[in-house]
């Protein structure tokens, strides 16, 4: 099976520093249901494994009260992410780039699978296009 397709454990973001950094220091926009946070450095240092983009994925408990349901907008995000994120991998590892991204979804619906991949699309696209311009 090949490995281009996984959301390991190094491309989460999980780290509570790197993520207040992204609220703080970081550009946001929104492409409806989510609100997306996105900042863009110089790719890390070759000394350990190099991971070029980070992702994570925010519920609100004010929106869905049961944990089931945030878990679930959870994991069809994480999937959409996952099957989709190759392109932009490729740009920042060409861009020599770390993208870190992270994905508040905002709606108080329970989302359907396919419209979550819709939008990860667009999101993906726009992130690309932000990283290297078409010229």
């Amino acid at each position: 099976m090949s490995k281009q397709f996984t959301l390991g454990k190094d491309e989460r973001l999980k780290s509570r520093k790197l993520i207040e950094q992204l609220f703080k220091e970081g550009k946001s926009f929104v492409i409806a249901p989510f609100r997306v946070y996105y900042m863009i450095s110089t790719a890390p240092s070759e000394t350990t494994k190099p991971v070029n983009l980070q992702f994570g994925v925010g519920v609100s408990t004010k929106n869905f009260k049961k944990a089931v349901d945030r878990n679930r907008v959870k994991r069809v995000t994480k999937e959409a992410w996952r099957l989709q994120k190759l392109s932009l991998q490729q740009i920042t590892k060409e861009q020599n780039k770390q993208l870190n991204v992270f994905l508040i979804y905002t709606s108080r619906d329970l989302p359907v699978y396919k419209e979550v991949n819709d939008k990860a699309g667009k999101i993906l696209n726009k992130l690309g296009n932000i990283i290297a311009p078409i010229t």
